[in-house]
């Protein structure tokens, strides 16, 4: 199988998601200012989960640069993978409907933390089909970004039973992490 028909698969997957979470936003009653800031949680949980979609879009087409041919490996990696980004929606709306409570707080972590392990078991798996010397097993080596990233989701989901307030910024912080795609993937596929 040739790998445009995953890209743009996963391209209207990842879509989807998207325009289910805006949905979710639904506009206040009132009239006034105050009527918006009821909405700031989910509007702040839409804005954070947003750019975690975009981050995975981007660095998914990245990483499909160095795929030179699908396999039911790869086709099943990569469904895992959408899978954790479809509750991504779910555990947004019910953050911020909750204003960030500890609960949702740690639940929202979770489709995180089991998407960053559904991407690093896709390059694995993308590795394993393109042979030990691919373009991307040099490109991402042993993945250390990607490890620390799952450590840190499963450090914020802890803390959201603690202090939520640093999960928030743990969250944020493995984005950062993310939001320019991986250079290491741009420089190899070249």
């Amino acid at each position: 199988m040739g790998k445009a028909r995953l890209e743009a698969f996963s391209d209207g997957v990842i879509a989807i998601i998207i325009t289910i979470m805006v949905l979710e936003l639904v506009p206040p009653h009132g009239t006034d200012v105050a009527a918006l800031r009821e909405l700031t949680p989910k509007f702040l949980g839409y804005v954070l989960s947003f750019i975690y979609l975009g981050i995975y879009w981007s660095n998914h087409h990245h990483l499909f640069h160095t795929v030179t041919q699908v396999t039911g490996g790869i086709l099943w990696a990569n469904l895992h993978l959408l899978f954790w980004l479809s509750l991504v929606p779910f555990a947004t709306g019910w953050m911020g409907e909750n204003h960030f409570a500890p609960v949702p707080t740690a639940i929202y972590g979770v489709p995180l933390l089991c998407a960053g392990i559904a991407y690093y078991v896709l390059e694995k798996v993308i590795i394993y089909a393109q042979g030990p010397n691919s373009k991307l097993a040099a490109a991402v080596g042993s993945d250390l970004k990607g490890r620390i990233s799952i450590v840190i989701y499963i450090v914020a989901i802890a803390f959201a039973f603690i202090y939520e307030s640093v999960s928030h910024v743990l969250y944020v912080l493995v984005a950062m992490m993310w939001l320019i795609p991986d250079r290491r993937i741009e420089r190899h596929a070249s």
